[in-house]
């Protein structure tokens, strides 16, 4: 199932919304522009390593930076783009609910919570993480918070059965966070093994469950239609 675009207008631009995306990209076309080894160097002094962050023998010196920088760096065409969709599909109601700079913040905190629950699932680990699934993880949650019944316009492939329907908000987040819980649960228990950061986005996700009734600004009404 994959969200084409939801049918759930705001009254505020989006500005933070694509500033997000726009330093996101930019800074993936970044990455391209380097040769393979000055790649690799980027990842490994930005992205953020949990064995370096953890386990380094004086305080400060692993570069607890790297948990915010990790978040606007991405592995590939299919990893950007992924996150990049599902920011501007959820993020613009969710910064429509509570203001430019307070989404900020909220976009911020969840990323740093998604960080933590990566970090206590995987203290040992020497890959570095990257991505912004974790912050994106949190506008999942929010928006499943305050817009369940919103319709969004959603890509089915199974096999050869090509669709595309409107879905229930509620029906395509809880596929979703029900995918990352699966694939937790089934992911290798070597903490040098790479692969996707499940935990990020389950810890992302029930912080923005957890925090939107701080963050959101007013109440609003949703519009959506029932499918």
């Amino acid at each position: 199932m994959i969200p084409l675009r939801d049918d759930n207008p705001t009254v505020l631009w989006p500005l933070v919304t694509v500033a997000l995306i726009l330093v996101n990209t930019a800074v993936f076309f970044y990455e391209l522009s380097l040769e393979p080894k000055f790649l690799d160097a980027l990842i490994y002094q930005m992205g953020m390593v949990p064995a370096a962050l953890l386990q380094s023998p004086i305080p400060g010196s692993a570069g607890y930076f790297t948990v915010l920088t990790s978040m606007f760096l991405h592995g590939g065409w299919m990893h950007i783009i992924g996150n990049m969709l599902y920011l501007w599909i959820f993020g613009n109601n969710i910064e429509d609910s509570m203001g430019h700079l307070r989404f900020i913040f909220f976009y911020l905190v969840t990323g740093l919570a998604a960080a933590a629950a990566h970090l206590a699932f995987n203290a040992a680990s020497t890959v570095p993480t990257i991505g912004a699934s974790g912050a994106v993880s949190g506008v999942l949650g929010a928006y499943l918070v305050l817009f369940p019944h919103a319709r969004v316009q959603t890509l089915v492939t199974l096999g050869f059965f090509i669709r595309i329907i409107y879905v229930p908000a509620w029906v395509l987040l809880i596929f979703w966070i029900g995918l990352q819980l699966l694939n937790q649960a089934l992911a290798p228990i070597d903490p040098a093994a790479g692969g996707v950061a499940y935990a990020a986005h389950i810890g992302g996700f029930a912080a923005g469950l957890v925090l939107i009734p701080l963050f959101r600004k007013h109440r609003r009404r949703t519009h959506f239609r029932y499918s």
